[in-house]
């Protein structure tokens, strides 16, 4: 009888620790966007590497900590790589695409380089915001704009466009690499 209960307490503790919430991306949008509205603005400063996507391709974005999230390409579609030191990779619609980059040049046979146009709100995934989440103490994603998990953890960055269209994931690495406070 005592090895069957440290058992289950054993089971119970492992499933407390596992516990996840995949926070929908409307219920984001609602709660972020006053919290957005008073934060800082950033542009993306580096340039980079884009290229059509090849409809139907899926990828998995990784950043420097870890797997992120993945996107499937649809007609028309753009697979942009970050300069940075990860290289991470992700695809953008090519309305999203075209508003926020600019052509610059060719790179090789497959990729172009191009500026970036996208200015964002940014507030940092602290003690303070993971509480007004309701998240406190857990592992959380959040649901993206294209219907698939984005890992989010303590200190990363929640992001949104100007026109509060949508929330997403920086990592803390990836967010100074690329971005700074709008002059």
């Amino acid at each position: 009888m005592k090895k069957i209960i440290v058992v289950l307490f054993s089971l119970l503790s492992l499933i407390s620790f596992s516990v996840s919430v995949v926070i929908p991306q409307k219920l984001l949008l609602e709660n972020m966007k006053p919290v957005l509205q008073k934060a800082k603005t950033y542009e993306k400063f580096k340039a980079v590497f884009a290229r059509k996507a090849v409809p139907g391709e899926i990828l998995k974005t990784y950043t420097s900590d870890g797997y992120e999230t993945q996107n499937t390409a649809g007609e028309g579609d753009f697979v942009v790589r970050n300069t940075t030191d990860a290289k991470e990779m992700y695809i953008l619609t090519k309305e999203k695409f075209e508003k926020r980059y600019k052509y610059l040049k060719k790179l090789d046979s497959k990729w172009n380089v191009y500026q970036p146009l996208g200015k964002v709100k940014a507030v940092k995934a602290d003690n303070t915001l993971i509480k007004k989440l309701g998240v406190e103490g857990i592992d959380f994603s959040i649901e993206t704009s294209w219907n698939e998990e984005m890992t989010v953890k303590k200190g990363d960055f929640l992001v949104s466009p100007l026109d509060y269209s949508e929330v997403y994931r920086i990592a803390d690495k990836e967010f100074y690499e690329t971005y700074r406070a709008e002059k």
